[in-house]
């Protein structure tokens, strides 16, 4: 079992910056990849961000590309997300994920954590 806990997450003023983490812990040693995701309300959960583990291949969503980066280190287990440039529409609880086996699934998902862009 793995365990993820994010972290980082509160209220920014439009143009700000925030990064998020997500710890894993348990039985990591067959991480292949980890991903951060977001769900604004009333909409539904959408992909923002992954990195893969060994080769530290990164992916994103075309709405933040530019701004936000994934990064991580194996070491701690821990997966980040500099986001910058918030914008109101960044406004979402935001998940982080991890990926044992290379598949199109998350088999882990974190508890959340909310980010709210406003003035």
């Amino acid at each position: 079992q793995v365990q993820l806990v994010e972290s980082g997450g509160g209220l920014v003023q439009p143009g700000g910056s925030l990064r998020l983490s997500c710890a894993a812990s348990g039985s990591t040693s067959r991480i292949r990849r980890m991903g951060w995701y977001r769900q604004a309300p009333g909409k539904e959960r959408e992909f923002v961000a992954s990195i893969s583990w060994n080769g530290g291949n990164t992916y994103y969503a075309d709405s933040v590309k530019g701004r936000f980066t994934v990064s991580r280190d194996n070491n701690k287990n821990t997966v980040y997300l500099q986001m910058n440039s918030l914008k109101p529409e960044d406004t979402a609880v935001y998940y982080c994920a991890l990926d044992e086996y290379g598949g199109s699934v998350y088999e882990y998902w974190g508890q959340g954590t909310q980010v709210t862009v406003s003035s």
